[in-house]
């Protein structure tokens, strides 16, 4: 196998690791919004799943961009030792969802809370996802970028 198709099988494998974790940690916090924040503040209830079908679409998206996110992430901090790269990729995927969110909830007043509240928690998944990244880099299950 040529060196192209290893550094691809490895992105492959950075990608599906982000997808698995954003989908994970988006259904945990989907499961915490339903049972928490959604039946203890009114002010939150737009944060309630109503169909099967929104449930599914929000973890989709989730998914792909934690894909995105994984491969991105890769090349962005290849094989150097600095933090900040890896803070700007969880920045730039976290207010571009979280800002899109927001955006949604200034056209919309009644849910402009809750929009802030998955603005914040955008960060928080992409921020999971890049430790669950280094953790995997770091025990070579991922190789960096050379």
């Amino acid at each position: 196998m040529d060196n192209l198709q290893a550094e691809r099988i490895e992105s492959l494998k950075a990608g599906i690791l982000a997808a698995f974790c954003l989908l994970v940690a988006d259904a945990m916090a989907t499961l915490f919004h339903q049972v928490l924040l959604v039946k203890q503040l009114d002010l939150l209830a737009s944060l309630g799943i109503t169909t099967s079908f929104s449930l599914l679409a929000s973890l989709a998206i989730a998914c792909i961009s934690g894909f995105v996110f994984g491969i991105t992430y890769r090349y962005a901090i290849r094989s150097d030792d600095n933090s900040h790269l890896g803070d700007g990729a969880v920045l730039a995927f976290g207010l571009v969802r979280g800002l899109a969110q927001l955006e949604a909830g200034l056209n919309y007043p009644a849910l402009l809370w809750s929009s802030a509240v998955l603005g914040v928690e955008s960060l928080v998944l992409f921020a999971i996802a890049r430790y669950i990244l280094d953790w995997a880099i770091a025990n070579r299950w991922v190789k960096p970028l050379k």
